[in-house]
């Protein structure tokens, strides 16, 4: 298996960047007649992540999905970051082809 980083432009600034998930989404409730203390922890998962660069990237993370899942599996890696996941090196490649033929510059993926 291969991982590699998935980056966008920056909206604003136009650098590369890509999000990092630094900590667990907590979820909590809320009863209307009693207080309940209960919060549970969850890992957003790749795609979940990556439509958190909505507003953040220069395209909408939503095409970006549709390229990456027809060559590789969008992954949260070990440190949080954003990953795209291929069986071999092929995928790799015609990964990144696609992205730049669909987006040219502004999303690409990287070590």
């Amino acid at each position: 298996m291969i991982r590699l980083r998935l980056f966008g432009r920056c909206r604003i600034y136009h650098d590369p960047v890509s999000p990092v998930l630094r900590a667990p989404a907590q979820v909590g409730w809320e009863a209307w007649f009693r207080r309940i203390d209960l919060m549970t922890p969850q890992k957003l998962k790749g795609e979940e992540l990556l439509s958190r660069t909505r507003g953040w990237w220069t395209v909408e993370p939503a095409e970006v999905a549709d390229v990456v899942k027809k060559h590789g599996r969008l992954v949260v890696g070990d440190e949080g970051e954003l990953m795209v996941e291929f069986p071999d090196e092929e995928g790799a490649q015609h990964l990144a082809a696609a992205l730049t033929e669909r987006f040219g510059n502004q999303v690409f993926i990287a070590p």
